[in-house]
């Protein structure tokens, strides 16, 4: 058996929350491996709706375990409300015991949510674009060998280590930004929230994982964020602070890269991406402005408005390379039915050249997109359940791009319910 592996192939909101939901019922495990609270998976079925920011979008299917990897920085106070919210809607996580939490998974203190707001404050116009949720500082303390994990919780000198660090934050704070906010109330709940996460199986998910391969049981990966996001290879600095590639998954988890199998990328029949950074094809007019509200394009977690472009052929491909994608989702087709014209950016126009590809530098020189005009549908697709339904015209896009990306679309999602999904294989 393998691993397979689900993320995102933009700038992140993609909707993998809603097609690991659609998926979970075939897997035995789904497993999130980076990232931290700053993602919001946005599930819809039965006329309700979740939003997940740490939990896999699994837990709702008794038969499927859920794990946060060790991949993942968790905020306990984050983790307590969701896990609340769950039960406050009939789903007891702490009674149906499937979701599992990797030791190895770092915590963020509320002195990392200081550091971060204080860091995003300082750079003034250029900044990041951070949800402010100390994620950044969490994975520096995590590379620089100061953190603390879940696993440290079960220790004697849990609190003593606790204080140590947030001792090295506020001296930092006190030093580089000449202030501290109070974080009394915050540290209060942090403990409180300690207490709820310590009563939950905590694993060595990397022995969780294999064994579960041992046997033959069916696992899914799910990544958080977006391949142009990703640490190493996004849109450098304005990236998250993980990798959210399929490289991630074998980091977050501890697997083997041979033991992936396959890779479900997931894209928006347009693009979107949330704060600073470049966005070659972004739209900043009626039409970007008519696709957010039609698309309801904002953050599910921060609420911020997403900037809204069109899709972009060469980022698209610069993502399928890296993660060795061989399946495909895309999602939000019916959000352009009221356009009788899309586009496609099939190159980009840079340093007077025309190019396909992703450069090495897109945050100091522009890539102007260079756009390919299609005809758009504007029949309603949120009612069609069959793939005979699906319109002539959104059925041309679908081989365009098939025939441009060279890889199938495997499901196409045309609203937000678990139940408006097709499979075109």
């Amino acid at each position: 058996m393998a691993v397979d592996v689900l993320l995102g192939l933009q700038w992140g909101d993609e909707g993998k929350g809603k097609i690991v939901d659609v998926l979970s019922a075939g897997y035995d495990l789904i497993a999130r491996f980076q990232g931290g609270p700053n993602a919001g998976h946005t599930l819809e079925f039965d006329g309700k709706k979740f939003v997940l920011n740490t939990i896999p979008s699994g837990i709702f299917f008794d038969n499927t375990v859920n794990l946060i990897g060790n991949g993942v920085v968790i905020d306990p106070i984050t983790l307590k409300r969701e896990i609340d919210k769950l039960k406050d809607a009939g789903h007891d996580l702490l009674a149906k015991g499937n979701l599992l939490i990797a030791k190895k998974a770092h915590l963020i203190l509320p002195t990392h949510q200081l550091l971060d707001a204080a860091n995003e404050k300082k750079m003034g116009e250029g900044k990041i674009g951070s949800t402010l949720k100390g994620i950044g500082p969490t994975y520096m303390d995590k590379t620089g060998r100061n953190g603390l994990r879940v696993g440290d919780i079960t220790l004697p000198d849990f609190k003593d280590r606790y204080k140590k660090l947030v001792e090295k934050h506020v001296s930092m704070l006190h030093q580089l930004y000449g202030e501290v906010a109070d974080f009394s109330e915050r540290e209060a709940a942090f403990f409180e929230a300690i207490e709820l996460i310590s009563k939950f199986k905590l694993v060595d998910s990397e022995h969780f994982v294999n064994d579960y391969l041992k046997k033959g049981k069916k696992i899914l990966a799910e990544g958080a964020q977006g391949t142009m996001l990703d640490i190493d290879f996004g849109s450098y600095p304005f990236v998250t602070s993980s990798n959210t590639t399929t490289a991630g998954a074998c980091t977050g988890l501890g697997i083997a890269p041979s033991t992936i199998g396959d890779v479900i990328g997931i894209f928006k029949a347009y693009c979107t991406r949330v704060g600073g950074g470049p966005f070659p094809t972004e739209l900043n007019d009626e039409t970007g402005e008519e696709l957010r509200k039609i698309g309801h394009e904002f953050g599910a977690t921060t609420g911020r408005p997403r900037r809204t472009g069109w899709i972009d052929l060469p980022a698209l491909k610069y993502a399928i390379m890296l993660n060795g994608v061989t399946q495909m989702v895309m999602t939000k087709a019916d959000v352009l039915s009221g356009f009788d014209k899309i586009y496609a950016c099939t190159h980009y126009t840079y340093l007077g050249e025309t190019i396909d590809y992703m450069p090495y530098d897109l945050v100091s020189v522009d890539a102007v997109p260079v756009l390919k005009e299609i005809d758009g549908w504007n029949e309603d697709l949120t009612g069609i359940t069959e793939t005979s339904q699906i319109p002539a015209k959104l059925q041309s896009y679908i081989d365009y791009l098939e025939q441009e990306l060279g890889v199938p679309i495997k499901w196409l999602s045309v609203g937000p319910d678990r139940k408006q999904t097709l499979t075109l294989h």
